[in-house]
């Protein structure tokens, strides 16, 4: 574990506090990091998941001696160095072939992984389809029941989520979604073994339909990669509550009496006291007068005397 140091100037004191905790955090830094032993399939899927995570990703293209799952101490030693809170490593052995780890990590220490098992993968290099800009968010769908009810599978879409997000944007334009990445959940094998995950990628094009809403065509662009869950290794409670606060100055303070629906729009509730009619003041009108109503009942009178 890295000491921490202490700042000998103003820039370093600077950098140390664009490090330090904040109330609304910097965009998540990934590192992508290969082991001692890797295989073409875990470079591909390496190369290509950095190339999608860009430019907030590192990529470290030599060997490391680096098991997340057996020895901490390197995981969090890359993640101290470059600031970072995502981390993929790829390895290559006899006992788990095609080897792929994702994880997160808390105040620099791990918080929760998950490795994968490479089953196939076509890189992106291979489809002739136009691949989008480098910084643009994905639109993410994920399919299957699988995502609802199984731990590990709810574990592995939170991960993928908090991977690809980039910055947070409150609203995103229509040209500005340039790529789909689609998760699907295939069945559970045949033993109770999990399932297969087909993970795509598309771009999108938009095109003339005859009405306000253009017409979206999806082209794969890669990787294409199918992959099944091995291992998941989840937080401690204390670890997760820590991790998942609220800032008491992102905490939205609740106003009395108002309130909101699933639209968005908002209703008040006003409180009023017991009202009495008949002594509200109304407005004063000639014609409503007692004393003219007499006067006007007796010239009627007078008049329909002298008719007789």
């Amino acid at each position: 574990m890295l000491v921490q140091p202490k700042p000998k100037n103003a820039r370093s004191k600077r950098f140390l506090a664009n490090r330090g905790p904040k109330v609304v955090e910097n965009t998540k830094t990934a590192i992508f990091v290969r082991g001692s032993k890797t295989s073409q399939v875990i470079i591909d899927v390496l190369s290509d998941l950095y190339s999608l995570r860009k430019p907030d990703a590192i990529n470290f293209t030599k060997k490391n001696e680096i098991h997340p799952f057996d020895n901490e101490t390197s995981t969090e030693f890359f993640a101290r160095k470059n600031d970072s809170s995502l981390f993929a490593v790829g390895m290559h052995s006899k006992k788990r072939p095609h080897n792929l780890i994702l994880g997160r990590t808390f105040d620099y220490q791990i918080l929760d992984m998950i490795e994968l098992g490479i089953e196939r993968c076509t890189p992106m290099r291979e489809f002739k389809a136009a691949t989008s800009a480098v910084g643009m968010r994905p639109l993410m769908i994920f399919n299957g029941e699988a995502f609802s009810f199984s731990e590990d599978m709810v574990r592995l879409k939170n991960t993928l989520l908090d991977f690809f997000r980039g910055e947070v944007a409150e609203m995103v334009s229509l040209k500005g979604l340039e790529y789909v990445i689609s998760v699907t959940a295939g069945p559970p094998g045949v033993n109770g073994e999990p399932g297969l995950v087909f993970f795509r990628t598309y771009t999108t094009s938009l095109k003339k339909s005859g009405v306000r809403q253009p017409r979206v065509e999806l082209d794969e662009m890669g990787p294409s990669i199918d992959m099944r869950i091995r291992r998941v290794r989840y937080p401690t409670d204390d670890m997760w509550k820590h991790a998942t606060r609220i800032p008491k100055e992102l905490k939205v303070t609740k106003v009395k009496n108002i309130s909101r629906d699933g639209l968005g729009d908002k209703y008040g509730r006003i409180h009023m006291g017991k009202q009495e009619i008949n002594k509200i003041q109304t407005r004063k009108v000639k014609a409503l007068k007692k004393h003219l109503d007499a006067g006007n009942s007796k010239r009627q009178k007078m008049d329909v005397d002298g008719l007789e």
